[in-house]
């Protein structure tokens, strides 16, 4: 006898914990970058997967809205601007020099990872946060300093 056809809803309930498990996967590869090398103190593996797979869980309970019920493209604007709202602030600036704009940045982008999740494009959502991923990885190569003609982050301590 099979647990599925009883409980029916656990069939669902896996499915969505599996995407929210992947959407937190995907995030905390992206903070687990930024924790490694040390350059943000203010968000890592917890936050960027906190971020991931709260944006994955509200874009699921978003397309679980019975129709008729509300708008569905609501929550997922909402994840949009409150994101926006954390990142604002993690920006800092001090005379001319402004911190923390990229953390603020990939953590935007690191929600639409989540939302991607939710709503089933896995193969879109991976290859965003490998390009994420990149995003902050490709500085700390030296031939960076070729086409940007600045120093590598590394050689600015």
């Amino acid at each position: 006898m099979s647990v599925i056809p009883i409980f029916p809803e656990l069939k669902l309930t896996f499915e969505i914990f599996t995407r929210v498990a992947i959407a937190f996967l995907f995030g905390a590869l992206i903070g687990w970058e930024r924790e490694r090398h040390g350059k943000s103190r203010s968000a890592g593996i917890r936050t960027y997967g906190a971020i991931s797979l709260g944006a994955c869980v509200f874009g699921v309970l978003s397309i679980s809205i019975p129709t008729g019920q509300g708008d569905i493209s609501r929550i997922a604007a909402q994840i949009v601007s409150g994101i926006g709202f954390l990142g604002g602030g993690l920006i800092f600036r001090e005379g001319s020099t402004v911190s923390g704009l990229t953390t603020a940045a990939t953590l935007w982008a690191t929600a639409a990872v989540g939302l991607a999740v939710a709503f089933g494009f896995y193969l879109l959502s991976f290859l965003t946060a490998l390009l994420i991923y990149l995003l902050l990885y490709l500085p700390r190569l030296k031939w960076w300093q070729h086409i940007t003609g600045r120093p590598t982050n590394d050689e600015q301590g």
